[in-house]
């Protein structure tokens, strides 16, 4: 039950980080549109993340059913924002690259930091 309820806290805690820090820190020239954008893709990575699949443009543009045109227009201000770390690896076939991308660390401390201030004190 316990490893449920902290499940639970990291998800109400990953909404609340995405909303403070996509809604509360507009990028430049960032339309309201593109953020709720943002809001909904960090929605879909962290289900990602948290069933273990690899966060590659492929397996969004999948999963979502969005071009990868506008895959990248969502994650790209993500990776400016210094939510998401960027890299290039291997294609699936293993001829090509591809980009692939990770929560940045900082994010899941972020996280653990707030759902140990939720727990009670013995």
């Amino acid at each position: 039950m316990a490893r449920a309820l902290n499940a639970h806290w990291q998800s109400q805690l990953f909404a609340a980080y995405a909303l403070q820090e996509v809604l509360d820190k507009p990028i430049d020239g960032e339309t309201p549109q593109s953020r709720l954008k943002q809001l909904g893709m960090m929605t879909v990575l962290y289900m990602m993340h948290q069933s273990h699949e690899k966060l590659t443009l492929s397996n969004i543009v999948q999963i979502t059913g969005l071009t990868r045109n506008a895959v990248a227009e969502s994650i790209d201000p993500l990776v400016e924002r210094g939510i998401l770390t960027e890299t290039i690896v291997k294609n699936s076939m293993g001829r090509g690259t591809a980009r692939q991308f990770e929560f940045c660390p900082e994010v899941f401390e972020r996280l653990k930091l707030g759902i140990d201030q939720r727990k009670p004190q013995t």
